[in-house]
């Protein structure tokens, strides 16, 4: 199979990395530095105590030829829908689509594009772009989720077993996206606003850090969704990820890049005005961000 991975920020590049292990044929997609260094060097994986490298692949979007039998969108929220059309004539509808991005709808966005098999996911790693060519992952924490199209998601399982990739298949793949959701959410938007680690968040915003899960779950209960269970949980992941971990946003903010604050925050704020729901800590804390956000 011909694999696509469309990003190689710190997830997009842990998985491609980790696909070249495969018998799969594996093409990376990235652009500026970051492409010319992997082009160069390989891609290099740092994780706790070791590192190594994958010679994988890579190309710009507009160089992408060949049918793709999976693409794996692994770009910013705010960048899937142009990804897609940039490989559009790459993908028919025997192609499998997944997002990794952060948010809960993008699955819709990729149906509402194509008549692939397109499945709803969702990634836990802490990982990031640490230089160009280098990938810096931070802990054990790792699983991929997806789940919707019953064949898709068994073909795709059976991928990431080859690459010893954890991964899980829910049948309620929706609440799946947001029991990710809710713990991405609540501490992008705690850490940016406090400009802090995860570690800190939880130490010294504890009473905050709770506030701001119970209102997504508010949220979540409109749409059926229950996630009450999940606040203790996010809170106890929090303690234990590695202190000095923090979230893709605050990373964003406090390089001055673009950043995902409508995904990540003022999603629900959107959706807790639809329901009349009140996200008082969420809007004072939007409201801030808002303030240096970057389109």
């Amino acid at each position: 199979m011909r694999i696509a991975v469309v990003g190689l920020g710190g997830v997009g590049g842990y998985l491609a990395a980790c696909l070249t292990k495969t018998p799969e044929e594996v093409i990376g997609f990235a652009r500026g530095r970051h492409l010319a260094k992997i082009k160069e060097d390989g891609l290099r994986i740092v994780e706790d105590d070791t590192s190594w490298n994958a010679d994988l692949r890579v190309k710009e979007l507009n160089e992408a030829e060949g049918h793709f039998d999976i693409v794996l969108f692994c770009v910013k929220s705010y960048d899937l829908k142009d990804s897609y059309e940039a490989i559009s004539e790459n993908i028919n509808s025997n192609s499998i689509l997944v997002s990794f991005s952060n948010g809960v709808n993008h699955g819709d966005t990729l149906r509402s594009l194509s008549n692939a098999s397109v499945l709803d996911g969702c990634i836990y790693i802490l990982s990031h772009l640490q230089e160009p060519g280098v990938i810096r992952k931070k802990g054990r924490v790792f699983a991929a989720v997806f789940g919707g199209e019953t064949k898709a998601a068994r073909i795709l399982k059976e991928v990431f077993e080859k690459a010893d990739l954890r991964s899980k298949t829910p049948e309620d793949i929706k609440t799946a996206l947001w029991k990710k959701y809710i713990f991405i959410s609540a501490f992008a938007t705690l850490t940016t606003y406090y400009d802090k680690s995860i570690g800190y968040v939880y130490e010294h915003h504890f009473a905050e850090a709770e506030g701001v899960l119970n209102e997504i779950a508010e949220v979540a209960k409109t749409k059926a969704i229950e996630l009450f269970d999940e606040v203790q949980k996010s809170l106890e992941t929090a303690a234990k990820v590695p202190y000095d971990s923090s979230t893709s946003m605050h990373l964003d903010f406090t390089n001055k890049k673009r950043d995902e604050l409508e995904t990540l925050s003022g999603y629900i704020l959107k959706e807790a005005k639809k329901e009349n729901v009140q996200v008082p800590l969420m809007q004072k804390m939007y409201g801030e961000l808002l303030k240096k956000h970057r389109y």
